[in-house]
């Protein structure tokens, strides 16, 4: 969440920001609540020192052994008073908080500013879109040939669910061992998470409360708090340092995992239905930096190149586009998106996004550090994927076809795929 201070002092300022995020906020709904939660918390106060002042005369008057009586009853009426005060100022405190939690990160000042992904600004292209010499299928006709079954996933699950079997499966295996080990090797600590997670681990990294729809949600009998199914690894991964005070020397923490991603995709019928595109259960190789805030913006460049050399490895034509403000996510100040050039679509299309939630998280889940001075600060968090697995897979299906409707396989690859070197 925002910092509750930044709110409080320069509310136009803060409105003025988020604006530029196409969040519209209620200054003069926060200005109201500000002032009266002042008000509350003075005659709170107000209201504690009076009683404490007339139990030390309580105290003073028994030990003299003096009549009592009607002191000790106009302490019972402030003790009760007093109690009210305190629920009301919780209440109060209780209405704002959950107001903030549903308050976006602000744009960093580097950020585009825009509307929507109109006005994300192209910075990069790498490769050359190959030309093919032949008409081109796209991953559905192509993976119909090696196993990849869409009719059998909707069978089993519904729609937007898939079933891979053969040469599919076994490429999808490669590709996921294949992204986690240089991941690995360009110094992230492999980790094994829970696919479940409590309310909380999604409120701290800002799925929670404002996106519950986009959620699958698990409720068992024998259980007080639900479960949710994770819509990224980035919730496990960042929540392992939650409510955590770390000793500057353990910064930066670099963490990977290969988890399956689930996701509602409420609101986004009619779009991109057609094979892999948009599943509601698919893979990813996560990765997750906890920084200096001062180191935030140097690694997120360089997350930006770890996910690149996946890419480049794999030998897929991508570009890299910095988000405008108006299509940033929730938590982001800054983000990055990877797009993979597929020939089926004749567009570039994202496969990766690389974000800075600069102290976003951090003060939803307080996790701070001490700094050379021995002072407690927030850290800063940053996310992106390394890279989704299955659009990696509709990637290589399109750019690796041949006339005859073969796949080479990339070089990369073929040390995984148990001596494969193309799907006939």
């Amino acid at each position: 969440m925002l910092d509750p201070k930044l709110l409080r002092n320069q509310p136009d300022d803060v409105a003025t920001l988020l604006a530029h995020k196409n969040y519209q906020l209620d200054v003069i709904d926060f200005k109201n609540l500000e002032k009266k939660r002042k008000k509350i918390q003075i005659d709170t106060e107000t209201l504690q020192a009076e009683r404490n002042a007339k139990s030390k005369q309580f105290g003073r008057m028994k030990a003299a052994q003096e009549d009592t009586a009607q002191l000790k009853k106009t302490l019972d009426v402030m003790s009760q008073q007093l109690k009210q005060a305190e629920s009301e100022l919780d209440m109060l405190k209780k209405i704002i908080e959950n107001k903030e939690l549903d308050i976006p990160n602000i744009p960093h000042k580097s950020t585009p500013i825009g509307k929507n992904e109109t006005d994300n600004h192209i910075i990069k292209h790498w490769g050359t879109p190959h030309a093919f010499d032949f008409d081109i299928q796209d991953h559905v006709a192509l993976g119909k040939l090696y196993g990849l079954d869409f009719e059998a996933g909707s069978k089993l699950s519904g729609a937007r669910f898939t079933v891979m079997r053969g040469g599919i499966a076994t490429l999808h295996r490669a590709l996921t061992q294949f992204m986690l080990n240089l991941q690995i090797k360009q110094g992230y600590e492999e980790c094994y998470t829970p696919y479940l997670v409590h309310e909380n681990a999604l409120k701290n990294t800002g799925q929670l409360p404002k996106f519950e729809i986009d959620l699958f949600k698990i409720q068992t009998n024998n259980e007080t708090q639900a479960h949710y199914l994770i819509p990224t690894a980035e919730v496990p991964l960042t929540n392992l340092a939650a409510n955590k005070i770390l000793d500057l020397a353990q910064l930066p923490i670099k963490l990977t995992a290969h988890t399956p991603c689930f996701r509602s995709e409420a609101g986004s019928y009619g779009r991109d239905t057609r094979g892999m595109i948009r599943q509601h259960q698919f893979d990813k190789i996560e990765l997750v930096q906890i920084t200096h805030p001062d180191e935030s913006f140097s690694a997120l460049e360089e997350m930006l190149c770890h996910a690149e050399n996946v890419l480049k490895a794999l030998n897929l034509p991508y570009r890299v586009a910095a988000l405008c403000s108006g299509d940033l996510g929730f938590s982001a100040a800054k983000t990055y998106d990877l797009e993979v050039w597929l020939p089926g679509q004749q567009k570039y299309r994202e496969i990766a996004s690389i974000s800075n939630c600069t102290d976003f998280q951090s003060r939803r889940m307080q996790t701070r550090f001490k700094n050379m001075t021995g002072k407690i600060e927030l850290v800063h968090t940053l996310n992106g994927s390394g890279l989704a697995v299955g659009r990696t897979l509709v990637a290589i299906l399109e750019n690796y076809q041949t006339n005859e409707g073969h796949i080479h396989i990339p070089t990369a690859l073929q040390p995984y795929c148990n001596g494969l070197t193309i799907l006939k």
